[in-house]
């Protein structure tokens, strides 16, 4: 419960922490975003980690001068196209044999049967979709692996999710940032993109136990 709470206010405190990083780190901080995000999309033991919410709030503060917006947008997508591919043939080389523990909060095999039962409703898609559904965002690329989908479309895809989704949501905040509204109340934007971003899954697990 304390990993959860230092989580969620790690995340809903987002603008505070990114503005102390660039203030006493600078350039740096491009460095932390970019593992953040490659560990995020790149590594099944780190689905926790903020991705929509980081991506807006970086943008806003690139909208204040604080961090160079193309600069930043160019590492983000770098960082999860790497991600995801790292996370692939992880999942090739791996498959399933990890996700073993019913109770594991990383290796939780109800993780990867969510994001089977996305691949079976969006197909090869899933890969673009799935950035968009946290959770299914790390896990969508290693699945993709196991499955052994065909190594140049899983590129295609990936690359492409990766600029729809850093270029969203980095120059959603980076546009609106300004925004007198927007700055004044930050923290409910986050809470309201954490939401939005959870609500599919969310959904999706309602209606698996209505079927049950």
């Amino acid at each position: 419960m304390e990993f959860l709470s230092t989580l969620a206010g790690l995340v809903l405190n987002l603008d505070r922490h990114l503005l102390w990083l660039v203030q006493n780190y600078g350039a740096w901080v491009y460095l932390v975003l970019f593992l953040i995000i490659f560990c995020e999309t790149g590594l099944v033991v780190t689905p926790f980690l903020p991705g929509d919410s980081l991506l807006f709030v970086a943008g806003t503060l690139a909208a204040g001068g604080d961090i160079y917006v193309h600069g930043l947008f160019a590492v983000l997508a770098l960082a999860s196209f790497l991600g995801d591919n790292t996370n692939y043939w992880i999942g090739r080389v791996v498959g399933p044999r990890v996700f073993t523990r019913p109770k594991s909060w990383a290796f939780n095999p109800a993780y990867l049967e969510h994001t089977q039962r996305f691949y079976e409703r969006h197909g090869p898609q899933t890969i673009v979709i799935a950035r968009f559904v946290p959770i299914v965002r790390t896990f969508a690329p290693f699945v993709a692996g196991i499955g052994r989908m065909r190594y140049a479309r899983f590129v295609f895809y990936s690359f492409s999710g990766s600029v729809l989704w850093i270029s969203s949501l980095t120059y959603a905040g980076y546009f609106f940032g300004t925004l007198p509204a927007v700055q004044q109340n930050l923290t409910l934007i986050i809470i309201g993109i954490v939401v939005l971003s959870i609500l599919p899954g969310v959904v999706g697990y309602l209606r698996s136990r209505r079927r049950r």
